[in-house]
C-alpha cells in the first residue's frame, strides 16, 4: 500500500521512509505513541494530504479517488451535521455513497440496530453523547459495506461496552473478507483484535509483522507458576533474579541465559507444581521496550 513514503511539515519529518503492506482480509493495527505519524499516514492514504515522495496504492491503483467507493474512512476529528437527526445523517451519507431506495432504507435501519441507536433515531446529532456520536460516525463510515475500512482512533471516547460492540463488528467484517486498518496508541486494544501490526515511532516503522510472530520471537524470561509447599528456596536458585508472589502464585524472573526447563526441574524435585507457564510478553511491554517508557501509553 505504501512504498518508501516521506512527509515533512517544515523542519519536522512526520513520516520517514515508511512502507506498509496490509494483508487482505485481516485486521491490521497501526500503532504508536501520540505524534508518531499515524494520522498523517492515514491522511496520505486517503489523499487528504500528499506525500513529499514515495508511492501509495490501494487495490493496485495509484489513485485513491478511483477506489473511494470501496473504502470507508473514519477520521480522528469527527464531523457530522449537528442539526440533522440520526436517521437523516445516516440516509444522507448512505446516499452519497451510492445507496438508494429500499437498499438505503434497509441499511439505515440495519446500522441503527447494530450500533444500538434505534431509540435515538429521531434525535438530533447535537443531543447525542460523545460515545453515541462516535458510534454514529462509525455507522456512517460502514453503511455501504466497504471492502477496506480505515479508522483513526475508533475507540476514543467509548466506554468498555461500546468499545466491545465496535470490536465485534470489526471482527464480523474481517470474517466477511473485508480488510480493517485502524490506528491506536493503546496497546491492549490492538493485542485483542489485530492479526498483524505496524508499530511506528517518530515517523519510522519499528515493527511490522503478525502479532503471533512478534510475541513468539521475543524471548521471555518470566515464568508464572502456582505452587504448593515450602517456596522459600526459590529466590536462592542460581537461575532466578527476582520473585513476586501472590499467595501460592508466583512470577519468577530468570537470568537472560537461563533455561525455563531447568527451573521446572528444580521446582518439581522439591515442591508440587500446579501450574507452570512461560509468560508471553504483552504488546504493551514490547512497545515500552522498543519505543521507551517516555512514550508509553497513558490509558
Amino acid at each position: 500500500m505504501l512504498n518508501s513514503v516521506h512527509k515533512s511539515f517544515g523542519d519536522v519529518r512526520a513520516v520517514n521512509n515508511l512502507s506498509v503492506r496490509v494483508p487482505k482480509g485481516s485486521i491490521y493495527g497501526f500503532l504508536g505513541p501520540n505524534g508518531a505519524g499515524k494520522t498523517t499516514t492515514l491522511r496520505m492514504i486517503m489523499n487528504i494530504i500528499r506525500p513529499d515522495s514515495g508511492g501509495i496504492e490501494i487495490f493496485g491503483n495509484s489513485s485513491v479517488e478511483r477506489a473511494k467507493s470501496r473504502i470507508g474512512y473514519m477520521p480522528e476529528e469527527r464531523g457530522l451535521y449537528r442539526k440533522m437527526t440520526v436517521t437523516k445523517v445516516l440516509a444522507y451519507f448512505g446516499a452519497l455513497k451510492g445507496l438508494a431506495g429500499n437498499e438505503l432504507s434497509r441499511q439505515v435501519s440495519l446500522w441503527l440496530q447494530r450500533v444500538d441507536l434505534t431509540n435515538w433515531a429521531r434525535k438530533k446529532v447535537e443531543e447525542l453523547s460523545r460515545g453515541m456520536h462516535q458510534k454514529l460516525q462509525f455507522a456512517v463510515t460502514v453503511i455501504n459495506e466497504p471492502e477496506l475500512l480505515i479508522l483513526d482512533e475508533p475507540f476514543a471516547g467509548l466506554d468498555p461496552i461500546n468499545t466491545d460492540l465496535l470490536k465485534a463488528i470489526m471482527l464480523e467484517m474481517r470474517g466477511e473478507g473485508k480488510t480493517v486498518l485502524f490506528s491506536t496508541h493503546v496497546m491492549h486494544e490492538a493485542e485483542k483484535l489485530c492479526d498483524s501490526i505496524l508499530l511506528i515511532n517518530k515517523g519510522q516503522a519499528v515493527l511490522d509483522d503478525s502479532l503471533a510472530n512478534i510475541q513468539s520471537q521475543r524471548a521471555s524470561h518470566v515464568v508464572c507458576v502456582e505452587l504448593e509447599g515450602n517456596t522459600g528456596f526459590i529466590e536462592r536458585l542460581p537461575m532466578v533474579t527476582a520473585v513476586k508472589s501472590d499467595g501460592n502464585r508466583f512470577e519468577i524472573t530468570l537470568k537472560d541465559i537461563a533455561d525455563t526447563q531447568e527451573l521446572l526441574k528444580s521446582l518439581v524435585n522439591r515442591i508440587k507444581v500446579k501450574r507452570f507457564e512461560v509468560k508471553v510478553p504483552s504488546l504493551h511491554e514490547i512497545f515500552v521496550d522498543l519505543v521507551g517508557k517516555g512514550n508509553a501509553e497513558n490509558s
